[in-house]
């Protein structure tokens, strides 16, 4: 009996997660899995550390949508800081270049004249440190060396780009993306435009394909659940199209 139990359940759903800060996805995943003692787990896109918001963990039989889930669009909330560009894009890098001495921020202006150019079909160089492989290892093992390669720059589309909140050293965007989309790219592109570069100061995920953060759990207030197997979106409830439908009969 003991074994069956660490090993968990075999439970089927789905789980919007509101992802803390400092947490890895895996590590949030992990513990949210233990929490619903699931047997199987897996999350459909990644979040860094230091970003919040929109975790879609998948359990058991619904693992399957993650592949449909990585293709999903997505919709953040960025925070970029003016003055300073960082060798990671946001602010958990090394500054590699500031703005002149005495620079007091931008105008709300100037930002929202460049705002247009990132809207729709854009290029984008993807960042250093990234997951993507070359030669096997991924670009971020050659960022913590020192170095810097060639990269192919992809296409993603920018949906919808709004100013929420701007103080002139700062400013909140609502972004609607496709996937593959870099939010740090896309905030170190927006302060070479402005020419006094920008990086990442945060972020927050606020729906991924058809999940929205409004229908989403913390981590505490699951582990302070009874029964936190009842957090799970059953099969059953969940959009049409997303499980293939040999699932949704068996479901």
């Amino acid at each position: 009996m003991r074994a069956s139990k660490r090993r968990g359940q075999l439970l089927d759903g789905v789980l919007l997660l509101d992802k803390p800060e400092g947490l890895s996805s895996n590590h949030a995943l992990q513990r949210a899995k233990r929490t619903v003692d699931a047997r199987k787990a897996g999350h459909t896109g990644t979040l860094d550390p230091f970003a919040t918001g929109l975790l879609v963990c998948c359990m058991g039989r619904a693992t399957k949508i993650c592949g449909t889930m990585l293709e999903a669009d997505k919709t953040y909330e960025a925070t970029l800081r003016f003055g300073e560009e960082t060798d990671s894009g946001d602010l958990t890098g090394h500054v590699t270049m500031r703005a002149p001495e005495g620079f007091g921020g931008i105008t709300q202006q100037a930002l929202m004249q460049v705002l247009p150019e990132f809207r729709g079909e854009i290029e984008q160089i993807p960042p250093m440190y990234s997951a993507l492989k070359r030669d096997g290892k991924p670009l971020y093992e050659y960022a913590r060396q020192g170095i810097e390669l060639e990269r192919p720059p992809r296409r993603v589309t920018i949906h919808e780009l709004e100013l929420l909140d701007f103080d002139g050293m700062t400013a909140r965007l609502l972004v609607d993306c496709s996937k593959g989309t870099y939010i740090r790219t896309l905030a170190q592109d927006i302060g070479r435009r402005l020419g006094c570069g920008a990086h990442l100061h945060a972020l927050r995920r606020t729906r991924v394909g058809p999940f929205s953060i409004t229908d989403s759990i913390s981590l505490e207030a699951l582990q302070a659940m009874e029964r936190p197997q009842e957090a799970l979106l059953p099969l059953h409830a969940l959009p049409a199209g997303l499980m293939p439908v040999a699932s949704q009969s068996k479901g």
